[in-house]
């Protein structure tokens, strides 16, 4: 029997559509209801941190299928990726295929709430959702606050010197 200890966690890191000064094309205000998710980077880790596992998913946008600029340069996803990429709905079949049949006592965790928001969001649209929501979040921005007793909001580079790791992507926001 596996313990709820040796059971991994999925990290999960979005990117999604954007624009510079945060306006849609159509002129609103960006927000999870207008962008769309482009990447969904999935890392398997032990509790340890070990890595075990680790995709990267793109999706073509649908709402906004041309990336802007400002966006390609943000993300370093390129048209092209996107163009050859499945929409929402085949990628989350992807990402269920790639994840299996997870243990009960399986979780997932981002940094902050922005990315189960963002996928929230685009599941109300789609009608289709990885099979990761079916599973607890944890918030590791939260975690990392209150056990650090950080009293600011950091973004994730901040916590790399202090765990003493260093930075293996593109940092987006």
């Amino acid at each position: 029997m596996t313990s709820a200890y040796e059971t991994p966690v999925l990290v999960v890191d979005l990117e999604a559509t954007c624009w510079e000064r945060r306006l849609a094309p159509s002129g609103e205000r960006q927000s999870t209801h207008n962008m769309e998710i482009i990447e969904f980077g999935c890392a398997l880790a032990t509790r340890d941190g070990e890595l075990l596992d680790s995709q990267s998913f793109l999706v073509r946008p649908t709402q906004n299928p041309v990336l802007s600029e400002f966006c390609k340069s943000l993300t370093s996803i390129q048209q092209s990726m996107v163009d050859a990429a499945p929409v929402f709905s085949e990628a989350c079949h992807l990402i269920n295929v790639w994840l299996g049949q997870p243990h009960e006592d399986f979780l997932w965790c981002s940094w902050g709430n922005y990315d189960r928001l963002h996928i929230q969001a685009d599941v109300e649209k789609h009608r289709v959702f990885p099979s990761l929501m079916n599973y607890p979040h944890l918030n590791l921005k939260r975690l990392w606050r209150r056990t650090t007793r950080q009293k600011r909001k950091n973004g994730m580079v901040r916590l790399l010197p202090f765990m003493d790791w260093a930075l293996e992507a593109v940092e987006s926001q």
